[in-house]
């Protein structure tokens, strides 16, 4: 598809209408920063009110009260104080994005990035430009959040280096990693985790069923096709003109790499022959680190294997592995060329890399406070188990019972942003329910999924929501939280009715989900 016919058809009627009441509403809310804070405030506010109320629930996989807390009371304004220093430091996306980072910085501070970057763009046709964005991000889901601090980023550079508007490539790729989170096709980490719950819950009706880590696959293969299209039809119809022409202002600033310092896009001088060479050097070391991972991960008995063969060491340690496949290319690239000639060089690109995170380091106290009170109230899991029950008595016929629980899950997945915390609580109550309708328990997993995915893309309060939109305001420094959502949003939507079409076609066609899952539960009780 190409970007040009997109760019020259600005859309208008009712969809411009719509996205231009969101830009508006949403640039009238105060930065993310003070939002978080607002909604630190208002939480124990709530908590306090639903406690004094009476709300209690029954824990569906425990069978014990579940109750709102009342965070207004001395203990809780004392664990405020107590454990500030503490849920900060602890906050997973902040360690996750200042590791990631400094393996990145070097890789760009010594111009490696640009210069893969050009290479990159002369050997991909710009009509897939947008579909290899939207596609990576899926599979770089696989990853854990590495691709929200590589891809994101790098997607916008990539975009602003053919000339398009780079926020429009940021949006893209954030569609990809974090829209379709449960789209891939690869198996990760996430996988075996939702299918233990699952069999959990399944076990309370049938005790000898079991659920496989890839019981829904076949079904999150073929979502990654469709909503690699859906994505990118999204993108150049519709989000990227209403961002407008790249770039905005200036003519473009020659002979300069894009970066979010330097956002014009560049001219193009050839490569000179010292900057081919060091990018072989640089890429042939990707290739050796990659390999030493590979050696040290690939025997059962290898170093970043676990207990009886498991690969928990190694997806826990993708984020500092991939600092090292940045940072080693990084450093032979700029020692050969010169622009990385020293240790003292290289440490001075690190610091001016961590203080261009100032901003973001300030917003991750206040979202660690705010997440931390949401889960000591109980509010986000007696949300979780409400939607749950409302669809238990609901009396929906089979086909919109799927899409009642897509939406449960897209519903609180604006409040609680963990997959597994969710399913936990939710799992004991709809599993039982799908299974006596004589659905599957791996449809009931892939339908959460699948709501669990649309609604990442459009929360302020997902973790990484924050710092996405900080690689955004980069390229454009003016952006606003409104005009930001307004371009999310398309996806969101677009994700969600094709999804849901996909699932209800699935069931149509009673296909099967995974290895050895199908979509009906052959012996309904």
């Amino acid at each position: 598809m190409s970007s040009d016919s997109a760019s020259s058809s600005v859309p208008h009627g009712w969809v411009a209408r719509f996205l231009n009441g969101i830009e508006r509403i949403g640039n009238r809310l105060p930065e993310p920063v003070v939002l978080f804070v607002v909604i630190a405030v208002v939480i124990p506010l709530a908590s306090a009110l639903a406690a004094t109320a009476g709300w209690t629930l029954i824990h569906p996989g425990t069978g014990e009260p579940l109750q709102a807390v009342n965070l207004l009371t001395p203990p809780y304004l004392q664990r405020m104080l107590t454990e500030a220093v503490s849920k900060f430091v602890n906050f997973p996306p902040l360690g996750v994005v200042l590791v990631a980072l400094l393996g990145v910085g070097l890789a760009e501070k010594s111009g490696l990035l640009a210069v893969l970057l050009r290479l990159l763009v002369d050997a991909l046709p710009r009509r897939i430009v947008t579909a290899g964005v939207v596609f990576a991000g899926m599979l770089s889901n696989v990853a854990s959040d590495a691709g929200y601090v590589v891809l994101v980023p790098l997607a916008g550079a990539v975009f602003a280096s053919v000339g398009r508007h780079p926020v429009a490539g940021i949006c893209a790729a954030f569609a990809g990693v974090s829209g379709g989170f449960s789209a891939n096709l690869l198996i990760g980490t996430v996988d075996p985790m939702l299918a233990g719950f699952t069999e959990s819950a399944a076990q309370l009706v049938d005790p000898a069923l079991r659920v496989n880590a890839v019981a829904n696959y076949y079904f999150m293969a073929a979502s990654t096709l469709v909503l690699t299209v859906v994505g990118t039809l999204v993108s150049e119809r519709l989000v990227e003109p209403r961002l407008g022409p790249w770039p905005p202002t200036a003519p473009p600033v020659p002979a300069q790499a894009p970066s979010p310092g330097n956002p014009a896009p560049p001219a193009t001088p050839a490569l000179s022959p010292l900057e081919r060479s060091a990018a072989r050097w640089a890429i042939l070391t990707v290739f050796l680190v990659v390999a030493a991972i590979v050696a040290l991960t690939a025997p059962a008995d290898g170093f970043l294997r676990g207990p009886e063969g498991s690969f928990d060491p190694f997806y826990r340690s993708i984020v500092p592995l991939m600092a090292v496949a940045f940072l080693l290319p990084g450093a032979v690239y700029g020692r050969l060329t010169g622009s990385v000639p020293s240790a003292r060089i290289a440490y001075r690109m690190l610091s001016e890399t961590m203080a261009s995170m100032g901003g973001y380091i300030v917003l991750a106290f206040v979202a660690a406070q705010f997440i931390a009170y949401f889960k000591w109230s109980n509010l986000g899991l007696m949300l979780a188990v409400s939607g749950a029950d409302l669809l238990k008595t609901s009396g929906l016929p089979t086909p919109l019972l799927l899409i009642g629980v897509v939406l449960v899950g897209a519903s609180v997945n604006l409040f609680i942003g963990s997959a597994s915390a969710k399913w936990a609580l939710m799992s004991p109550v709809l599993v039982p329910l799908m299974m006596s309708l004589g659905l599957s328990p791996e449809m009931a997993q892939a339908s959460y999924r699948v709501g669990d995915s649309v609604t990442n893309i459009v929360t302020p309060l997902m973790p990484y929501f924050p710092i996405v939109l900080a690689f955004a305001q980069q390229w454009t420094p003016g952006l606003r939280l409104g005009t930001f959502l307004a371009a999310m949003i398309p996806f969101s939507l677009a994700f969600l009715l094709a999804w849901c079409a996909l699932l209800l076609g699935w069931y149509a066609l009673d296909l099967p989900l995974g290895p050895g899952a199908n979509v009906l539960y052959p012996t309904a009780p």
